[in-house]
């Protein structure tokens, strides 16, 4: 089976329990048609109400919260064991084979603690093991992956999930990114852009037609425009396509205009 016909979902915390049925099901025609889809997700929502739960208590600083052993543990427990499995359970229920991990196993996500040592055990990917994963491709499996990663010493770090799926795709040669959000789309003159690129992002910043929430999203996705990656899709998690191949409506982040026919 092939494995350079890859697609990268990075699943956001905030929506991973707004995806329907029909997100599952966009997945596996993904699959089914020759596509080789990976999940990357977050879990931030629930790893907060988890550490409400237990009564620990936080420290911001710059208004991040520090991830502490204490923090990182309950991270790890939530991204790795609920969401994880949750996802995994739930493509599983359309036909679709799917094999949940973490940044730690197999050396999946090798990451170095980040200078800012006030941030805590958070991590900067500086390793992929892409023959891991090509490894769950190859032989059926849709990898779902969590991010929570290893220094070259074993020491667990935090990874921010839209860096861990940037660098899984510029690893893999993955040739789509797909952020998955809680809206359809990057707005203008309050209509859905199909395509954007991404020497016009600024100047629709500055216009004020991108705005909030928005704009650290359009942000990360022309950031992650590197290497083979030729767009990054910003979609909402209700799993409306384009076509019966399942991939997902939204506004392209791209480097040029012609590839918004590819």
């Amino acid at each position: 089976m092939s494995v350079e016909n890859i697609t990268v979902v990075k699943c956001g915390g905030s929506t991973v329990n707004k995806l329907t049925a029909e997100f599952f099901k966009s997945i596996a025609a993904m699959r089914e048609t020759g596509m080789n889809p990976i999940l990357v997700h977050g879990g931030g929502p629930e790893i907060n109400r988890m550490l409400e739960q237990m009564q620990i208590e936080c420290e911001f600083v710059n208004g991040l919260r520090k991830t502490t052993p204490e923090v990182l543990e309950v991270a790890e427990m939530i991204l790795s064991g609920k969401v994880n499995k949750a996802l995994v359970s739930f493509l599983q229920t359309t036909g679709t084979r799917a094999f949940g991990m973490s940044g730690v196993d197999g050396g999946l996500i090798e990451a170095e603690q980040v200078a800012d040592q006030d941030l805590g055990l958070v991590g900067e990917v500086v390793n992929v093991n892409t023959a891991c994963i090509k490894s769950m491709i190859e032989n059926g499996f849709v990898p779902v992956i969590a991010p929570i990663a290893a220094d070259k010493n074993g020491k667990k770090l935090n990874v921010n999930a839209d860096a861990a799926a940037s660098a899984v795709a510029q690893a893999i040669g993955a040739k789509e990114l797909l952020f998955i959000t809680d809206v359809e789309g990057v707005l203008i003159d309050g209509s859905k852009a199909d395509y954007i690129q991404v020497e016009k992002l600024e100047q629709l910043i500055y216009d004020g037609e991108i705005y909030g929430g928005m704009i650290p999203k359009v942000q990360a996705a022309a950031a992650s425009l590197t290497g083979d990656l030729e767009k990054v899709v910003i979609a909402g998690a209700d799993g409306h396509t384009d076509q019966a191949n399942g991939k997902l409506k939204g506004t392209a982040i791209i480097r040029e205009q012609v590839q918004a026919l590819t």
